[in-house]
């Protein structure tokens, strides 16, 4: 087995330290793997994780947001993602995400990643955490 690619953590300025011992996101070699992400709006100093919203709209751009900085860190983008896994909370929201989905990739230039959807228990106020796996080069 080769060590010569390291393992990095990627943490975009946009994010605070996560809650346990995990990363945002990690790159090793061309594979970079974005930790579940939810609608919290940019860490601010000194003040608690905050959430968009409360409405679906807002906590999924900001949470697509939230994933697209970790790509960014990591140096990838959209275009390199090819999973995306998809939390929701509710069942009735799957038809409402799909819209807000399809207008956020609307401009993707190659084909949209695989996505699968599946319907969780997440923290009080949130609606949605996205990861997204994405392979550069």
């Amino acid at each position: 087995m080769s060590h010569d690619t390291a393992k990095t953590a990627v943490t975009p300025p946009t994010h605070t330290a996560p809650p346990a011992k995990f990363s945002h996101g990690v790159r090793k070699g061309n594979i970079l793997q974005v930790a579940g992400q939810v609608g919290f709006l940019p860490a601010v100093e000194g003040r608690a994780p905050t959430p968009a919203g409360p409405d679906l709209r807002s906590q999924v751009l900001q949470t697509l947001a939230n994933v697209s900085s970790v790509l960014e860190a990591g140096g990838a983008s959209w275009e390199d993602a090819v999973m995306v896994r998809v939390y929701l909370t509710d069942t009735g929201h799957f038809a409402e995400f799909n819209e807000l989905y399809d207008e956020y990739f609307a401009a993707l230039a190659g084909p949209p990643a695989a996505r699968t959807t599946v319907y969780v228990g997440l923290p009080a106020g949130l609606l949605v955490e996205i990861d997204a796996l994405a392979v550069l080069g």
